[in-house]
């Protein structure tokens, strides 16, 4: 273990508002684009805050996504987690080996497909705004809407059924939780790996028209590497999307005039979700990638073995990128963001995750136009202690 180094920070995690970024990090991401950072197994690296920079580092083969070679930011706890690899968690795989799974999947989440699926995802929706409406308020949005429509979908394309969602959501969950100890987290990820590898071996016994039957009718995957692909789809797929969903409606719920322009006009959606996208960064923690060999960053020398953490949030928010960067503006321009990654590791599921909000935010401030929090807005719990950002709960009537 090395000694910090003069003018290293650690990454901050304490936010003063519900939807900004550390105050710390924000003033670090003003001064500087990249700067010494202190890893919480006293690794010495890098911590980069700028939008340029951050999206450099994520284009560039020279950095590697592979968990052998990282150091925890925060937590020790994830020193052991962080590290192990699994076949088929293309996630944590550098080409050639993440391209291999990467172009087997590439089809099933192109934007055409994700056209097909709309009427599919807007009934959905539509079935759970009728669940709300009997049931009356108050509700936790997150259960009664935010997480069973990403939930069915996902469970659906994959053909996972969604009578076991209470297991496999409660196993993410431990598996998310960043205050898990390395134990829980692996008691976690063994019960949705040994869930996911029974269903695998169901499917290669009796094929299925789904993703997984898709993946296994390609050949040349183990029923291993297929319950990782699995595994990395049903998470992501569930728990990104839900966040965003719970999480937008309460930035929406906070600013009255959006929420309105949201719910008035269908023309700004499209662009309210990339806005929200990138105003609320639910990937508060990374990603961290580590030099292959040494390379020159904006000025500073990233020496080979040194990890480099991407912060999202203060990227998204880089005032050499966009104009008042801290206001939400569903009617800003496109100018890009950094939420859905950049590179080869680029999100594979982010069109289905656009499809699911810009269906998902107008059809419940139509349903609901007086949709509201129940609750005084500093006693909504936050998932600060996740790997993705957003609400534990959020208590709304109408």
């Amino acid at each position: 273990m090395t000694e910090a180094t003069p003018n290293s920070v650690t990454f901050p995690t304490i936010r003063e508002n519900q939807f900004d970024p550390p105050e710390m990090l924000v003033r670090w991401a003003q001064e500087t684009p990249i700067r010494p950072m202190t890893y919480a197994d006293g690794h010495e690296g890098w911590l980069v805050t700028g939008f340029a920079a951050a999206r450099a580092v994520l284009a560039d083969p020279r950095f590697s996504a592979r968990p052998e070679l990282m150091h925890p930011p925060t937590s020790p706890h994830l020193v052991e987690r962080q590290r192990i690899r699994r076949p088929g968690f293309f996630l944590r795989m550098d080409p050639p080996e993440h391209t291999r799974y990467r172009r087997l999947l590439t089809g099933q989440f192109t934007v055409r497909r994700m056209k097909q699926l709309e009427p599919w995802i807007e009934t959905i929706t539509a079935e759970r705004l009728d669940a709300m409406e009997l049931d009356g308020p108050p509700t936790d949005l997150v259960q009664s809407f935010a997480l069973p429509i990403p939930s069915l979908v996902i469970c659906e394309l994959l053909g996972v059924p969604y009578a076991d969602r209470s297991q496999f959501q409660w196993d993410s969950t431990a598996l998310l939780n960043l205050d898990s100890t390395p134990g829980e987290a692996e008691a976690a990820t063994a019960n949705l790996m040994g869930y996911l590898l029974d269903l695998v071996r169901h499917k290669r016994a009796k094929p299925a028209d789904d993703l997984i039957g898709g993946l296994l009718e390609s050949g040349g995957l183990t029923d291993e590497e297929l319950t990782g692909i699995s595994m990395l789809l049903l998470v992501a797929g569930h728990e990104t999307t839900a966040n965003m969903i719970a999480l937008g409606t309460f930035a929406l719920l906070a600013n009255p005039s959006q929420l309105a322009a949201v719910r008035d006009d269908p023309s700004v959606v499209d662009g309210a979700v990339e806005e929200l996208l990138r105003y609320l960064t639910i990937a508060h923690l990374g990603p961290i990638r580590t030099a292959l060999e040494d390379v020159e960053l904006d000025g500073r020398l990233i020496k080979a073995g040194q990890s480099v953490m991407l912060a999202l949030t203060a990227a998204n928010r880089d005032q050499e990128r966009f104009d008042a960067p801290g206001t939400l503006d569903v009617t800003r321009p496109s100018t890009g963001h950094l939420s859905f990654g950049h590179g080869v590791h680029q999100c594979l599921g982010q069109q289905l995750a656009r499809t699911e909000m810009s269906i998902a935010y107008p059809a419940l401030l139509r349903r609901f136009p007086g949709l509201r929090l129940a609750v005084p807005p500093e006693q909504v719990p936050m998932r600060t202690n996740m790997a993705v950002y957003g609400v534990d709960r959020l208590p709304v009537t109408w």
